[in-house]
């Protein structure tokens, strides 16, 4: 597992498109693995000004959210369908058709599960999955007790959770309690993953997924299972870690082996 320890958000975010624009360059047809919430959006925006400036091209790649609501429709300004939409979709070149979200008025969601994850094998798998973490140490909506060999389901959110999203949602608008969701086994089938966290509430999560045990009370901890995985994280999110400097002085050691390599 490779920490990546920077300044502020905007490093983090900055950092975070990097790694998706080096991917999307090296495979145009790259398979995104996509995440919502507050932290991705402003390495979408990256993505975006990336695009406007002819440094990416989405336009062979496609996509997997991780997650949606159960009970919303992709038009309810609550929906991650519309949230992907609004803040990326909308202003890249990657066609639409191929972004999958989880549909969240499925009549049958347990039959609509079983055919994502039949899409997901059938696009060869995903090259990259961006993740996001709760203050519990949720990715995706995978909560505490989450089994580690998940797959894509119906699953219940967690009171924390629900109120962590709870500002979304205006006082007499109708929020989810239910969602569906890719699994950690689905996750860590990813060929890449990325996870950026910023920010001292997500710093108790954090230490528990770099330095505590392997457990399901906090499922990203999953994530020391996987080969190739990347946590991008501010000062903040990184202050309960034991040892800051040890990860610092990793990444800029790697950094002048990539340099001498030429793949920087």
């Amino acid at each position: 597992m490779k920490v990546v320890i920077l300044k502020d958000a905007a490093e983090v975010a900055k950092y975070g498109a990097d790694i998706f624009i080096k991917q999307i360059n090296r495979k145009p047809d790259s398979v995104l693995g996509l995440a919502t919430g507050s932290t991705p959006v402003a390495l979408y925006k990256e993505l975006i000004t990336a695009y406007q400036r002819g440094h990416v091209s989405f336009k062979q790649a496609s996509s997997f959210n991780l997650d949606e609501y159960l009970g919303l429709p992709g038009t309810h300004p609550q929906s991650y369908r519309y949230f992907m939409n609004q803040q990326l979709f909308d202003h890249i070149d990657i066609d639409k058709a191929k972004t999958a979200v989880p549909p969240g008025d499925a009549e049958d969601p347990f039959s609509a599960c079983e055919l994502y994850e039949k899409n997901i094998k059938q696009n060869g798998g995903i090259d990259i999955q961006l993740l996001g973490i709760g203050r519990n140490g949720h990715i995706g909506f995978n909560e505490p007790s989450s089994s580690l060999k998940s797959r894509t389901r119906v699953k219940t959110l967690t009171r924390a959770t629900i109120d962590d999203n709870a500002r979304f949602f205006g006082p007499d608008e109708y929020q989810p309690h239910l969602s569906i969701t890719m699994g950690i086994g689905t996750i860590l089938e990813s060929k890449k993953v990325v996870l950026l966290a910023t920010g001292e509430n997500k710093a108790e999560a954090i230490k528990a997924t770099v330095e505590g045990p392997l457990t399901a009370a906090c499922p990203a901890s999953a994530l020391q299972l996987h080969e190739q995985v990347v946590l991008v994280i501010d000062e903040a999110a990184a202050s309960q870690l034991a040892d800051v400097d040890f990860y610092k002085h990793i990444e800029v050691e790697n950094q002048k082996l990539l340099e001498r390599l030429g793949r920087n």
